[in-house]
């Protein structure tokens, strides 16, 4: 099973079917094309052997590509209260710059704080951020908080956890969490200041780190089939996918993917989804109702839990 990375190209608009087909021929995947007036974006899974090739195809178009190292990503945006309020919300400047490297963001507000009247139950919420690949805590700017009160929110979450807040710390001081990144707190308004730009640019280059680190960790044990391929088929054989308008309606993750079709009319026909190699979906993961909304969500098996990969 080939190893695919992660690339978003920039190039002419009239031109990126060439890219498409040579890639498509190499046995990687459109994830997302985004065309407009003038260019075309394209988040791209390509075969680590095959990245010089379609890189040399698109200087050629006159495009420009560039890693998206959290392509197939899905992140948990975890804040400890979203109530409602006048003020700018850092999480949400968070989330939007976690989508800048390739990554689909959701945003969880906890049962806490003035937020509990219109927040989810504990359990459903640990449930809810476990169905990601990876959380990320937004906390604020008191050390003594964020160090010895807010980890009780940790409790029970399986993923990688990252936490932001304002205090320059050190991981290690932080109990539970696998990556600290400081100078991002709860601020009266936006991040745009030089510092915080910059944390934010830590941030994604230090989460971009653990996913790549559950991909390396995967290789040893390789998924029974990958991702965007099961993408790829939902698409062909379910059509109904097309007519989804919520954003991304197949969400890529790192071990699955989330379908945004109603589990009651359609998880029955994605367990009966046919690959050519001759097995079904429901033999290569375990499908299941999502937490979020009425969704689907799918995780697929691992090769040695199979027996095979396709």
């Amino acid at each position: 099973m080939a190893v695919l990375r992660p690339y978003l190209y920039t190039g002419g608009v009239h031109k990126h079917g060439l890219l498409i087909e040579l890639l498509e021929d190499l046995g990687g995947y459109i994830v997302q094309k985004v065309v407009t007036g003038t260019e075309v974006n394209l988040i791209m899974l390509i075969p680590e052997k095959d990245v010089p090739i379609v890189k040399k195809q698109s200087d050629e178009l006159l495009g420009v590509m560039v890693e998206a190292p959290l392509t197939g990503v899905e992140i948990a945006v975890v804040s400890p209260t979203l109530a409602s309020h006048h003020l700018p919300h850092s999480a949400c400047d968070i989330a939007e710059y976690l989508r800048h490297p390739g990554a689909n963001t959701n945003m969880i507000g906890l049962a806490r704080g003035m937020g509990r009247r219109v927040s989810l139950s504990m359990d459903y919420e640990r449930r809810l951020i476990n169905e990601h690949d990876i959380a990320v805590f937004t906390f604020g700017s008191f050390s003594d908080c964020i160090i010895n009160k807010k980890p009780k929110l940790f409790e029970g979450v399986e993923i990688p956890i990252v936490v932001t807040g304002g205090p320059d710390l050190k991981t290690e001081e932080v109990p539970g969490a696998d990556l600290y990144v400081g100078n991002i707190g709860r601020t009266s308004h936006r991040l745009r200041k030089t510092e915080e730009i910059s944390a934010l640019d830590k941030l994604n280059e230090e989460v971009g780190k653990i996913a790549d680190n559950i991909r390396k960790q995967q290789a040893k044990d390789p998924l029974a089939v990958l991702p965007a391929r099961v993408m790829k088929e939902i698409e062909n054989q379910v059509p109904e996918i097309r007519t989804v308008l919520s954003p991304a309606p197949l969400t890529l993750q790192l071990n699955g993917l989330r379908v945004k079709l109603p589990y009651d009319e359609f998880h029955e026909r994605l367990e009966k989804l046919e690959f050519d190699e001759g097995v079904t979906l429901s033999e290569l993961a375990n499908i299941s109702k999502s937490k979020m909304k009425n969704y689907i969500l799918i995780k697929i098996k691992s090769k040695s839990d199979v027996g095979f990969a396709i």
